[in-house]
This record gives C-alpha cells, sequence and structure tokens, in this order.
C-alpha cells in the first residue's frame, strides 16, 4: 500500500493524506478526470480504497485542487524532470587571462589563442591588464594591448563590458556570439 502519513509537509510544500486541512478540495481522480468539489474525507476514502494518495497539487487555489495518484511514483517522476533539466543546462564559466602592458608580441599571440579557445568552448572571458608602479601613468597602453588582443580574436565575440580601470587594473569582458 502506497498510503503515506508523515506529520509534516514534503520539501516540496505539498501536502499528503492527513495532512490536507481544509473542508472541500477539487478533486483530480488517478486517470485525469476531474470529480468537482469533493469533502475532503470523502476523497481521503476514495484514494484508500484505490491504495492511493491524495495529494495537494494547487494548495492557493479556491478551494485547493488535490489528486488522487501513488505520491512515490509521482515524487520519483518530478525527480526525473528536475535530473533532465539539470542536464541540459550550458554552466557558463568565466576565464580570466592576466597580461602587463609591455608584454611582448610572441607572448600577445599565446594570450590571444587561449583567449579563442575559450571563446570557443562557450566560456566569457575577462581579460586583465595589471599596472605596476609607474606603468600606471600610461594606462593608453593598456588599452592598446586590449585592442590588439581584440584585433587578433578570429571567431566574433561580443565585448559584455567594455575596457575600464579597477584600481590597478584594466578588465574587459568578452563572450562568444551566439550561433544564430
Amino acid at each position: 500500500m502506497a498510503y503515506v502519513n508523515n506529520n509534516n509537509n514534503n520539501k516540496n510544500g505539498q501536502r499528503i493524506n492527513e495532512m490536507i486541512r481544509v473542508r472541500e478540495v477539487r478533486l483530480i481522480d488517478d486517470e485525469g478526470n476531474q470529480l468537482g468539489i469533493v469533502a475532503t474525507q470523502e476523497a481521503l476514502k476514495m484514494a484508500k480504497d484505490r491504495d492511493l494518495d491524495l495529494v495537494e497539487v494547487s494548495p492557493n487555489a479556491n478551494p485547493p485542487v488535490c489528486k488522487i495518484l501513488d505520491y512515490g511514483k509521482y515524487k520519483f517522476e518530478q525527480e526525473k524532470k528536475l535530473r533532465d533539466s539539470k542536464k541540459n543546462q550550458k554552466v557558463l564559466k568565466l576565464k580570466e587571462i592576466r597580461m602587463q602592458p609591455k608584454i611582448g608580441s610572441g607572448d600577445l599571440d599565446t594570450k590571444a589563442k587561449h583567449i579563442q579557445e575559450f571563446l570557443d568552448e562557450g566560456d566569457k572571458v575577462k581579460v586583465t591588464i595589471r599596472f605596476r608602479g609607474r606603468e600606471l601613468a600610461h594606462t593608453e597602453l593598456g588599452f592598446e594591448v586590449l585592442n590588439e588582443v581584440l584585433k587578433r580574436l578570429t571567431s566574433a565575440y561580443n565585448i559584455e563590458k567594455p575596457a575600464a580601470m579597477d584600481g590597478r587594473n584594466m578588465s574587459m569582458t568578452i563572450s562568444a556570439k551566439a550561433a544564430k
């Protein structure tokens, strides 16, 4: 028998069987047919007769909507849907590339190649230029380096946050352009 009698609500906030404290409910049977507004005790009796549970699926409705179903199976289906939806999600990562304003051409090529790889994987990239000492007096060199990095990228990109100073660092954030 799939009859559940907990003393509290489940983690989804749904009430089951005796936890339903209203006088009348709008009832849906195990085949999906609407039986109309029924007294809660009668709905519980109908669920018991079928060896199923009475589950409150819409508590905010007036009167609340309850469904006769196998709660264990229902809970399993809900968890399965949640797992499937998480499986299809793409987790966005923010990768950071750091460099200095007096970077050499070969090193700049290597950094640009790494940025391109991150963009191709679908990650966002934060390009940061760190200024040390007197370099801070020549922030225009940082803008030149960032523009040079953008010139060396081969695929399309979006500039999400343009180059801006933040303390001793200048940074910008870029992402890959969405394919149509």
